[in-house]
């Protein structure tokens, strides 16, 4: 069997692609990954064979802060290069991250079978819930379904748009207005951080998180024996800015009233002067949160993932994008406390809250815990696979 897995260059969606690639691999199934040109070598030094998704780079005419032309015009784009290379490598299955549209439409053109990649929780809008990016939770009582019902009318014209920008833009390339289901649908959360909802559709299947290191490097600890802190800047344009020099502040014993030590964890973290007690660098933050009684981050996927399932609980600072989401769900799941607007104040209060109190620890470890209801990746992607 040989799959081909298609993401875009950010790290949050083109690392769980390099995660199940490895997993396909280690059950003999050849994979081979389409993404940026950013992380080929990288990835390719750890046995994956990786190669450039034709048309990634935007053009002088895209705006990359255009949501709905990314994902109708520039992907119809992007598959119409696309679409030709697969059909070269003759794939038994496609797996295309959500986001990185032409993934699925390629494969509908060359009539391969694919699945679609979410490595974060199910965004799709439901009946049953106040739109994603809200952070509420969903609403009871009578008016709690009108309150639901009024913001998913209000956001209800949006998401009209951007299905009629994706209808003409798939006619443009000979391709049905109204895209097929994927053959399945990888959620790749933990259970934890997923909301029920009425309306789960048909092939969705939650299969725990898809993390990957993208290093080996193992970074030093601060000397001395006082709780580690890990500090974790986003990787996505979105997420809040100054999180590092905010963190260290309130970090900072004068502020915190007791020592900590603190390891800045990120693809390159840019810092200046650190005091004695903090260290910073590039490593493998699976292996760092093994020590950490606390995580500090935006709450994007993958750091929230990693955080709950080593048991370590968060101070989340969110950005855009789905962070304040998924901010929202851990504090629900009562495993973060979460902080905007930041000041170094009240970044410090909720820090000694989290490590003051157990059961923002006990409730990340039952987080963990919800890993082992899920799915096995890897048998749907040979359910999904053609015969």
């Amino acid at each position: 069997m040989r799959a081909a897995l298609v993401a875009g260059s950010d790290a949050g969606h083109a690392f769980p692609v390099f995660a199940l690639a490895e997993l396909l691999q280690d059950n003999d199934i050849e994979a081979v990954v389409y993404t940026g040109s950013r992380w080929i070598e990288k990835a390719t030094t750890r046995g994956l064979d990786v190669r450039e998704l034709p048309g990634l780079t935007a053009s002088a005419a895209d705006d990359d802060t255009d949501a709905g032309d990314k994902l109708s015009a520039r992907a119809a784009r992007m598959s119409l290069q696309l679409a030709p290379v697969l059909a070269e490598l003759e794939p038994d299955l496609v797996v295309g991250d959500v986001i990185t549209v032409c993934g699925g439409w390629a494969a509908e053109t060359i009539g391969a079978p694919w699945v679609e990649l979410s490595p974060h929780p199910l965004y799709q809008p439901s009946v049953g819930l106040p739109p994603v990016g809200s952070g509420l939770e969903p609403g009871t009582g009578l008016s709690g379904r009108v309150r639901d019902a009024l913001m998913r009318a209000a956001t209800g014209r949006s998401i009209r748009v951007g299905q009629q920008q994706r209808a003409a833009a798939r006619v443009g390339i000979g391709l049905h207005p109204v895209q097929p289901h994927p053959g399945a649908r990888l959620i790749a959360t933990l259970p934890a951080l997923e909301v029920p909802r009425p309306d789960w559709p048909d092939g969705a299947e939650v299969v725990g998180p898809l993390l990957w290191e993208p290093t080996d490097t193992v970074l030093p600890r601060p000397p001395g024996d006082a709780p580690l802190v890990v500090i974790a800047p986003s990787t996505a344009v979105t997420g809040s800015t100054g999180l590092v020099e905010a963190a260290l502040a309130a970090l900072d014993p004068r502020v915190l009233g007791r020592p900590v030590r603190a390891v800045v964890s990120g693809l390159d973290p840019d810092v200046g002067d650190l005091p004695s007690w903090a260290v910073a660098g590039h490593g493998r933050q699976d292996e760092l949160l093994h020590d950490a009684a606390l995580v500090i981050c935006g709450g994007g996927h993958g750091m929230l993932a990693k955080s709950m399932l080593a048991g370590v609980p968060q101070v989340l600072v969110p950005g855009g994008g789905d962070q304040w989401e998924l901010a929202q769900r851990a504090r629900r799941w009562g495993s973060a406390a979460v902080v905007r607007p930041t000041t170094v104040e009240s970044l410090a209060a909720e820090c000694r809250k989290v490590l003051d109190n157990k059961s923002f620890t006990d409730a990340a470890r039952r987080g963990a815990r919800t890993g082992v209801d899920v799915v096995d990746p890897v048998a749907v992607c040979v359910g999904a696979a053609r015969p």
